[in-house]
């Protein structure tokens, strides 16, 4: 292969992101992990299954961070999952820090590489990373709004009972219960969501949307979703790797679109080769408008706390 992507934290979320990484050949895969023999072991299995799966991507396991040097992508998946009972935000002060140290040392190493950020709590660790490697604010992106618009679009298709792929939705704000999901951009074939469901329904989708995490959290009781985020920020690398320009729901740095400035919020944006290559502004209705300033502020919080924590 002629790229590269490196997965940092080979848990569940990174070591099934390298997997997808692998089995779709979108480049060489480095998985890092601090824990001795967790990711040298995930990724000889992975090689294993290569025979079977017929992919051809390398795959090296790895604690030294050298092993990641001119990664094209890397996937910062690192910190520790939610529990039952747990909020993204109650993980803020101890996944700063991991995400502190292991943005200081891709940059090291990846000086020209873009930063896909997976760890929770999604938006405030993009300000951790973009203030640590001091990228453009292209090269650091957030995965939460496909993330959440794949969980209404599963919803919205289990509702009507129609293909997942006649479904497209939209999810914007921070990865929080104060996301904003919005049933106006979400269509069936074409079809705007209105048209086909009450209001009723409509809410019941969106707050289950807004609770996605959680419910997952809640049945597992051991652990966190990682299937769909995996699935979620490898499309976000693939459009990177392909140059495909692809219009996804990121969290993006904010210079005065939607009103917002210096701050990282979930809205379309188009991804292509150099990250983000461009922010797509919606018009919104004022109740949306206001929707998203709540979890623009609820974002901005979080952010005012992590100037006050010592990580």
């Amino acid at each position: 292969m002629d790229k590269k992507i490196t997965v940092i934290g080979a848990g569940n979320v990174g070591a099934t992101a390298a997997q997808r990484v692998a089995e779709k050949e979108l480049a060489d895969v480095v998985l890092i992990d601090i824990l001795e023999g967790i990711p040298q072991g995930k990724t000889l299995d992975l090689a294993e299954a290569a025979p079977i799966e017929l992919y051809n991507s390398k795959i090296k396991g790895s604690q030294q961070y050298e092993d990641t040097a001119n990664s094209d992508v890397v996937i910062i998946t690192a910190g520790l999952p939610r529990k039952p009972g747990m909020s993204r935000d109650d993980l803020l002060t101890t996944n700063a820090r991991i995400v502190k140290q292991v943005t200081r040392e891709i940059a090291k190493y990846s000086p020209d590489t873009i930063l896909i950020i997976v760890s929770n709590p999604l938006d405030a660790m993009c300000h951790v990373a973009y203030d640590v490697s001091g990228f453009p604010p292209n090269r650091v992106i957030g995965m939460a709004g496909v993330l959440d618009s794949a969980r209404l679009r599963t919803f919205i298709a289990m509702e009507l009972n129609v293909s997942v792929s006649n479904v497209h939705a939209c999810v914007l704000g921070g990865h929080g219960d104060t996301m904003v999901p919005l049933p106006r951009y979400s269509t069936v074939a074409g079809i705007p969501i209105p048209d086909l469901l009450s209001d009723e329904r409509i809410e019941a989708l969106v707050d289950r949307t807004r609770k996605g995490g959680a419910e997952i959290v809640g049945l597992l009781k051991t652990g966190s979703a990682y299937y769909a985020p995996s699935a979620a920020a490898v499309e976000m690398a693939e459009a990177i790797i392909k140059d495909q320009n692809k219009i996804l729901p990121c969290a993006a740095y904010l210079k005065g679109e939607y009103g917002f400035h210096d701050l990282f919020i979930g809205v379309p944006v188009k991804l292509g080769k150099s990250g983000i290559e461009q922010i797509l502004e919606l018009k919104l209705t004022d109740d949306e408008s206001q929707a998203l300033a709540t979890s623009a502020q609820a974002v901005q919080n979080l952010v005012d706390t992590l100037k006050t924590l010592n990580y």
